[in-house]
């Protein structure tokens, strides 16, 4: 893809936000030339999923013991994000609840995972080397 129809149609990134105990990165996404969309609700951003197909979904990850039925605020997100094999998956996450992440590992497909509160760095770095792998495979963004 051009850069000029880049600029004109530029790549979707969902931000999936259920915590809100950290910094929205929206100025790192739209820096690196994503339209951002956020979610403030999985329920949410899985529907908007179904209309907008994201090039990226950057999604908080929370643990709670008493969840019967599933481990954390994800499954349905990540099982919904499986149809879409061209999106890339990055799950924020604190570092306590690393054991229990790993259970989501093993079930579903997930591309990244960054430890909170992120290094803008980190995030910066591995969005961008993303776009890259895009542009090279000629997908848009």
């Amino acid at each position: 893809m051009s850069p000029q129809a880049e600029i004109a149609d530029p790549p979707t990134l969902l931000s999936v936000i259920e915590l809100l105990g950290y910094p929205n990165q929206r100025v790192i996404y739209e820096g690196l030339g994503y339209r951002v969309l956020t979610e403030f609700s999985v329920r949410k951003a899985i529907g908007l999923m179904r209309k907008e197909k994201p090039a990226v979904i950057v999604a908080d990850f929370y643990f709670q013991p008493d969840f019967r039925d599933r481990v954390s605020n994800l499954e349905s997100l990540l099982a919904t994000a499986q149809s879409h094999p061209d999106a890339k998956l990055l799950v924020l996450y604190e570092s306590a609840h690393e054991h229990a992440l790993e259970r989501l590992r093993a079930r579903f497909r997930i591309d990244a995972e960054l430890t909170l509160p992120v290094k803008e760095a980190e995030l910066q770095a591995l969005l961008a080397d993303w776009r890259e792998m895009r542009r090279a495979a000629g997908q848009r963004g």
